[in-house]
């Protein structure tokens, strides 16, 4: 086992879902298959925020339907190192060169089951999400790949991703880091390794066509669980809070065409927001026809 500079815990419900085949179980919505068709598992608050039940449970507010899924093929053994550039490095010239060593899965290839999946997919196949400062991540589909990064000291997070852009979540799949590019401030503030943290992932950018219908909402995290009586991300949907209390790629159904507005916050049991300079984040995507 690699030793990595940040651990976190994946939810567990993910490796018990896991089918002797490689594959969790499936239904022909997608949707884990312990499902029901009611409400029965969801809970809401004196405020009128809905909250997770069980796996699949769907939770439906202003129009829009979230729900949790857990029926892709897994890759328990998937392995991502970055060796260049090392932890606190300090980088010279205009962008940054990243040099991968990817084991136990195949960059460029279409994840098995992609066909089963209703939301938007990658014709260039499975990749890495490789995400500076939690801006919006740029993927690559090589091991080896230079990205431009303004002058400063930055945190990287990569991952590993299925070709219709969810996140492998296991401790070898990931790499974060501290690098400094050009002449850092001396005063630049010190990023917390051991801290919770929130990355986003997706929805990102414009979705045309029949990848409108579900959307899919995926984020990272690092050194902390979601549980019932434990830590959510409070996901907010063009206004409409949904809270999320398990480590899932979630489906977002009913948006509307134009902007829409996702707000995700790393929350603890009292609905406060954890410190950490990422744990609040808010993006824009676009649906057209």
């Amino acid at each position: 086992m690699k030793k990595k500079h940040l651990s976190f815990v994946a939810i567990a419900a993910t490796l018990l879902a896991t089918a002797c085949d490689g594959k969790r179980s499936t239904t022909a919505t997608g949707t884990d298959s312990t499902a029901t068709a009611d409400h029965s598992g969801m809970t809401q608050d004196t405020a009128g925020v809905q909250h997770q039940g069980d796996m699949g449970t769907p939770m439906e507010k202003g129009g829009l339907k979230v729900y949790s899924y857990s029926n892709s093929v897994d890759f328990p053994d998937a392995d991502l190192d970055l060796n260049q550039p090392e932890k606190n490095a300090k980088v010279t010239g205009d962008s940054v060169q990243f040099n991968y060593e990817v084991k136990n899965y195949q960059l460029s290839q279409q994840t098995s089951d992609a066909g089963t999946h209703e939301h938007a997919n990658s014709k260039e196949g499975q990749h890495i999400h490789n995400i500076v400062d939690n801006e919006p991540y740029t993927a690559h589909y090589k091991p080896t790949f230079k990205k431009a990064i303004k002058p400063g000291q930055h945190v990287v997070l990569s991952f590993l991703s299925r070709s219709y852009h969810e996140s492998i979540k296991h401790e070898d799949a990931y790499d974060l880091r501290v690098i400094n590019v050009g002449n850092a401030p001396a005063n630049a503030a010190k990023f917390d390794e051991s801290g919770q943290h929130l990355f986003y992932s997706r929805p990102k950018g414009e979705y045309k066509g029949a990848d409108t219908r579900k959307v899919m909402l995926d984020f990272y995290l690092v050194n902390t669980k979601l549980a019932k009586d434990g830590n959510k991300v409070r996901a907010t949907i063009n206004g409409n809070e949904f809270i999320l209390d398990q480590w899932l790629p979630y489906l977002v159904e009913g948006l509307p065409m134009g902007e829409n507005t996702f707000k995700l916050e790393l929350i603890d049991n009292q609905g406060k927001v954890i410190p950490g300079p990422f744990n609040t984040v808010e993006r824009k995507v676009t649906l057209a026809q």
